[in-house]
C-alpha cells in the first residue's frame, strides 16, 4: 500500500527540523539534471536562499502559499 501525498507529508513533518532538511535535501537531489541550479548543496541555490532572507523584505505567509499552489495544482 502506498502512502498518499497528504499522508506522507503529514508524517514528513513530524520529523525534527534537521530531519526534514536532510530529506528536503535528499528529493532535491532526487530530482537530478531536471532541475538545474535546485540542488540543495549548489553554492549559488545556497546564496540566493540566503539573500532571499535577508533582504529585509517580508515574507509569504506559508498558509498563502499553500492555497496558491492547491489552485494551480487544482485540489
Amino acid at each position: 500500500m502506498s502512502l498518499s501525498h497528504s499522508d506522507l507529508l503529514q508524517s514528513a513533518m513530524q520529523l525534527s527540523e534537521s530531519e526534514r532538511l536532510e530529506l528536503a535535501t535528499e528529493l532535491l537531489n532526487s530530482v537530478g539534471e531536471q532541475a538545474p541550479g535546485y540542488r540543495a548543496d549548489d553554492p549559488a541555490f545556497i546564496a540566493e536562499l540566503e539573500r532571499r532572507a535577508n533582504d529585509g523584505s517580508p515574507g509569504i505567509p506559508w498558509a498563502e502559499v499553500q492555497q496558491s499552489m492547491d489552485d494551480k495544482l487544482g485540489k
